[in-house]
């Protein structure tokens, strides 16, 4: 394993400070930390570990800092963030026997049509809707599958309940945000219960970085509430289009090998 300085460990603090405030807003935060612990030579599982604790830190900062000012339906969300807990945890559990190959080839093209939606859809941020489904259906179904996915994978699981959160349950842009996070948070903390117990959490890196993941996801949730739809609704379309991109350039994605077959 690699020896850890403390250079090394404030310069990852400093990734998860940023990441976490980007994460609070629009999501996406793990698609910035886990390839630097990957560039600073930690081992894979143990990378991936360690990122899921910063990451359940930055989703449990933004959620407190949204329930302090009232803005979380604990009567509806609480139940969804137990199965969405569950579900990370299955994740987890599951992620060896789940062909990662057929989630390179989707997620890309599913984080596409979320910015498409966002960015041309008239004016979600502002309109509550009549729901489509029932807070006990998205409970017993979309929660957990979300989280599930989360467990086995995670880009871009805080723009998919965003996107649930708008469609299926009618809620407002802001509202979306808020909810988002009480179910990311709930994921990955089911899927970092389970790492935990693995030992492959390199914890004086995991709380350095938790530390910074914290304070920058507080900082992201207040300018969330703060400026509203129009700093949320651009960042989310963007930071959906970059880990789509980021994603079809991964080594070994057999949605990109495909199209350069195609091309070329």
């Amino acid at each position: 394993m690699i020896e850890l300085d403390l250079t090394l460990i404030l310069m990852l603090a400093l990734v998860a400070l940023m990441a976490g405030f980007f994460d609070a807003i629009a999501g996406g935060g793990g698609l910035i930390t886990l390839p630097v612990l990957f560039v600073a030579g930690i081992e894979p599982l143990a990378a991936i570990a360690t990122n899921k604790f910063q990451a359940a830190s930055a989703t449990v900062s933004a959620t407190c800092a949204f329930a302090r000012k009232g803005m979380l339906d604990w009567r509806r969300g609480g139940p969804m963030a137990v199965m969405s807990f569950a579900g990370g945890a299955l994740g987890a559990l599951s992620v060896s026997y789940v062909p990662k190959a057929v989630l390179q080839a989707c997620v890309p093209l599913l984080l596409i049509l979320v910015a498409a939606y966002f960015a041309f859809s008239p004016k979600p941020d502002e309109q509550t809707r009549k729901a489509k489904v029932s807070s006990s259906l998205f409970c017993l179904a979309v929660a957990p599958i979300i989280g599930f996915y989360d467990g086995i994978f995670g880009p871009g699981v805080g723009s998919f309940f965003m996107l649930a959160c708008v469609i299926l349950l009618g809620q407002h842009l802001i509202q979306a945000v808020c909810n988002s996070k009480l179910l990311n948070a709930a994921c990955n903390l089911g899927a970092l219960s389970v790492f935990a117990l693995s030992g492959a959490i390199i914890w004086p890196l995991a709380l350095a970085m938790a530390m910074a993941a914290f304070a920058g996801a507080q900082l992201g949730a207040r300018c969330a509430v703060r400026f509203g739809p129009r700093l949320v609704k651009p960042l989310l379309v963007s930071v959906c289009c970059i880990m789509a991109v980021k994603l079809l350039l991964d080594t070994g994605n057999p949605l990109a090998d495909w199209l350069h077959g195609l091309l070329f």
